[in-house]
């Protein structure tokens, strides 16, 4: 039986006929009517967006010095026409920050009735282009080039809106606002200044309100309230205090024919396009991931997290294509009502995906909000300061400045394009300063291409060659002048520190090592490491190399090839070798864990069956005999000479591990390569369900004991790590289980999980938890709580409990998501029994230690570019304290419960 199954409710071999009702098509029968439906979900979180895009939309039309009507026009028709025609249902389009100072220069130069003629230019190019196919070539620039466009906006509008909080008016450019600023400090008017700190101390403050007052008030965005605050505060501290002039919409201006030169209004038309677009599609793409990490039950938000069930709808990618000519169309509609340029905005559209939105619905009665309160809620609006709407996109523009970003372009060596981008954007202009980051862009990566340091070092007898950068043909003279000046028929080493290699260059280095082995030399080519890169002499005649990914593990099974799977283990990939390795009573399981042979290890478990096929396996392209035999093939064939000086030095020398690793025996668990450990790094032992028999158990379990004191007595361990997993067949089948289940020998085993379901169900226990998110449904939940309990027994052992007394031994929580490719670690105290806070924080690509998710706030990324999927990019964050939801554990009433 494999310990982890899958459950698929199959119901549809007896089921009756669709009924109408169902929406299902008859044969011969016309097509449903499609109706446009409005769940709850969606008609609350088109309120919660509503109340953030009315001030969002009027402080930008301030920032521009557009009429401010016209922003409500742009919020209106992005909501509804773009929600309807768009390709990113969730996404919430509006006027935008990224556009504002394009807007603005555009309106100082031309005037407003000609700026809406430009947009309505850039939104047939937008069609045009969408109706080309052309959108995810709008993406293939540089990262660094569109954070630091973004970032140089973003510094454009703090500079213009400090004048307006100031009490002032903003200067024609970035550069005379800078300028301006000390004479603007030296006359201040109080009323102006203090209104605008409180509206920027409300949006701070506003998420990170504690309490139970504080998770019921933050319901309302945080960008509402600020802005209402401070229009309070106004009206009976500074009754004169310059506010928002609504005109009558009989003074509304239309567009007219452009008039100017061609040239000028070609090059507004193809900048507003060009930030329109790009700002567009990456807030889209921004949007597909908050999607997707709220399906998975991933979305995390400390101040109001959002649990999700497992029956969410189904993640879609967006149609990138169909939301530029959405985007096209919403423009071109704004400029002929005479409103301000669209494009999706990412503040708007991540609240829209954390207030629960499920389809596009929720966007388009937004924009109807919007339409509602034009019409009938100018007399509240013109209560609104300026200069509360000053601070609050002043606070947006500085945001768009993100550290996470410069770090990230910092450590891909991309800072100076970065730099060089938002001081262009900040003096010139955006297209000058677009212009100008390709340019160093261009300038870095020839410069990168063509600087190479090669440098030859005798190290007695031998010699090393040590190549820094890239390998074109501009270095091939110095290598062959380098690799020249060594002895024929002499031993070198020749180390290779970099990622490109040309054929001229392969050439060059390939015939000067034939030409030193034909002399009786020694060629060893190395990475920066110190690895051998090495390859079997067969390896041109076959499909695979020895480093092929697993992905990619079955090319040896294709019709018309060879047998060659030139692999790093006995060609089983995850979910093939389903391995029970149970510990040294009887069998020889528990042996360090290694590369090279774990998968294709089959040793006696607790029923005393071998391995049988895993979920991978269930279809299996050759019989399993002749698999084995094909991989242990391979194994001898290709990986055995790459790793026989290791093994035999580890024969010699004897095991000495430094880890106990007890995980579960399912197929898809490769412990050595979520740990990057090598022969003799691991003792595992593996068991269905990674259970730890508490000391005393019967007989029939001492396998798992006997693992424990050998190790920690014998081998003198250091840690114990137990490690869980998702989608636990073992965990499945411990929830399922009833009073009148047969006593098989499954059972008898499940039986010391018993204690772990008691555990999650017990109110003298915390639920343990992943930092930054809810467990994903109750199975997710019994393997977190079953890690820690199964700490609680190994506690339990005489020699684990005599070691962890002497300081010479560690307890270790573990869970790993296979769907993920993501490791958890338990919080230090709770795997050392000290702590009751039982969070699984999640382990980063760049953290030695670990890092949590970045906390996703109204405000926190509004260029809509933050990568969720790379932890060790953001800023750590506390997990989520209280919620409750579908998703949680049997019994709830609330996340945190304490020991008693």
């Amino acid at each position: 039986m494999s310990a982890c199954v899958r459950i698929r409710h199959d119901h549809t071999a007896h089921s009756s006929p669709p009924s109408r009702a169902s929406g299902i098509k008859r044969p011969h029968s016309p097509p449903p009517p499609r109706r446009f439906r409005i769940a709850g979900a969606d008609l609350s979180a088109s309120i919660t967006v509503f109340l953030i895009a009315v001030p969002m939309s009027l402080g930008l039309a301030v920032a521009m010095d557009a009429p401010l009507e016209a922003g409500l026009i742009s919020a209106a028709i992005g909501g509804i026409v773009a929600g309807l025609l768009g390709g990113t249902p969730l996404q919430v389009s509006g006027p935008s920050a990224g556009l504002t100072v394009v807007t603005a220069e555009l309106i100082q130069i031309y005037g407003w009735r000609t700026t809406c003629a430009i947009t309505i230019g850039a939104g047939l190019l937008q069609i045009l282009l969408g109706s080309l196919r052309a959108a995810r070539g709008a993406l293939a620039v540089s990262p660094a080039i569109v954070h630091g466009t973004l970032a140089g906006i973003g510094v454009a509008i703090a500079l213009a809106q400090l004048h307006i909080v100031l009490g002032s008016s903003p200067r024609s450019s970035a550069a005379a606002n800078a300028l301006a600023l000390p004479q603007q400090l030296g006359r201040l008017s109080p009323a102006a200044p203090l209104i605008g700190a409180l509206t920027i101390a409300v949006l701070v403050v506003w998420p990170r309100l504690p309490g139970r007052i504080g998770r019921v008030v933050r319901r309302l965005p945080a960008a509402l309230a600020s802005v209402a605050i401070a229009t309070a505060v106004a009206a009976v501290a500074a009754p004169g205090i310059a506010r928002v002039d609504l005109p009558s919409w009989r003074s509304h201006a239309l567009p007219e024919l452009p008039q100017g030169p061609v040239l000028a209004l070609a090059t507004a038309v193809f900048t507003v396009l060009l930030v329109a677009s790009l700002e567009s599609l990456l807030a889209a793409v921004a949007v597909d991931k908050l999607t997707a990490d709220r399906a998975a039950g991933r979305t995390a938000d400390s101040a109001s997290p959002v649990p999700v069930t497992p029956a969410a709808p189904p993640v879609r990618r967006s149609d990138l294509d169909r939301e530029l000519r959405g985007q096209g169309i919403a423009n071109v509609l704004s400029g002929l009502l005479g409103g301000l340029p669209v494009s999706g905005g990412a503040v708007r559209s991540s609240a829209n995906v954390r207030a629960g939105a499920t389809s596009r619905a929720a966007t388009v009665l937004h924009g109807v909000w919007v339409l509602l309160a034009a019409g009938l809620l100018v007399t509240a609006l013109e209560w609104i300061p300026l200069a509360a709407l000053a601070a609050l996109v002043m606070v947006v523009g500085f945001q768009m400045v993100n550290y996470a970003h410069i770090r990230n372009v910092h450590r891909h060596r991309e800072f100076l394009v970065y730099g060089a981008t938002i001081s262009g954007v900040v003096l010139f202009g955006v297209l000058e300063g677009v212009a100008i980051g390709i340019a160093v862009a261009v300038a870095v990566a020839l410069h990168r291409l063509a600087r190479t340091r090669i440098t030859v070092t005798d190290q007695g007898g031998q010699h090393l060659v040590v190549v820094r950068g890239q390998l074109t043909f501009l270095a091939v003279p110095r290598l062959s002048r380098a690799l020249g000046q060594l002895p024929r028929g002499g031993d070198a080493v020749v180390e290779l520190d970099g990622f490109f290699m040309d054929h001229a260059a392969y050439e060059t280095i390939q015939d000067w090592s034939d030409a030193q082995t034909a002399q009786g030399g020694r060629v060893v080519f190395t990475g920066r490491s110190g690895g051998r890169i090495a390859e079997p002499a067969s390896a041109a005649h076959s499909c695979c190399r020895p480093w092929t990914p697993w992905r990619n593990h079955h090319c040896h099974d294709q019709p018309g090839r060879p047998v060659d799977a030139r692999r790093t283990t006995a060609a089983f990939a995850p979910g093939e070798s389903f391995t029970v390795d149970q510990g040294p009573t009887g069998s020889v399981g528990a042996e360090a864990d290694t590369r090279v042979a774990e998968e294709a290890d089959a040793t006696a478990g607790p029923t005393g069956r071998l391995d049988t096929p895993g979920d991978g396996a269930a279809v299996p392209r050759r019989t399993g005999a002749h698999r084995l035999a094909s991989g242990l093939s391979s194994f001898q064939r290709n990986t055995a000479p790459l790793v026989r000086d290791e093994l035999a030095r580890l024969a010699r020398e004897g095991q000495r591990p430094s880890q106990l690793f007890i995980t579960c025996a399912d197929s898809r668990l490769v412990t050595s390569m979520i740990t990057a450990s090598g022969p003799g790094d691991l003792f595992t032992v593996r068991n269905v369900g990674n259970l730890v028999p508490p000391p005393g158990a019967e007989a029939g379990d001492d396998s798992v004991g006997a693992a424990i004191e050998y190790a920690v007595d014998v081998l003198k361990v250091e840690s114990i790590t137990v490690c869980g997993h998702s989608g636990c067949g073992a965990m499945q089948a411990l929830m399922s289980t009833k009073p009148d289940t047969p006593r098989t020998s499954l059972w008898r085993w499940l039986r010391h999980g018993l204690p772990s379901l008691e555990r999650m169900t017990s109110r003298h226990h915390a639920w343990a938890r992943i930092s930054g998110r809810l467990p994903a449904d109750e199975v997710e939940q019994l393997c977190l709580t079953n890690v820690v309990q199964q700490l609680d027994h190994l506690r339990a052992h005489e020699s684990v409990a005599r070691r962890l007394a002497e300081g010479a031994l560690q307890l270790h929580g573990m869970y790993f998501h296979v769907g993920e490719a993501q490791a958890y670690l338990l919080a230090e105290g709770a795997s050392a029994g000290s702590g009751v806070d039982e969070v699984f924080d999640r382990v980063g690509p760049c953290d030695p230690n670990h890092s949590r998710p970045y906390d996703i706030t109204d405000l926190s990324d509004p260029t809509g570019l933050t990568e969720l999927g790379d932890p060790g990019d953001h800023a750590a964050v506390s997990a989520p304290t209280s919620a409750a939801g579908p998703a949680d554990p049997p019994g709830s009433d609330e996340l945190e419960r304490t020991s008693a």
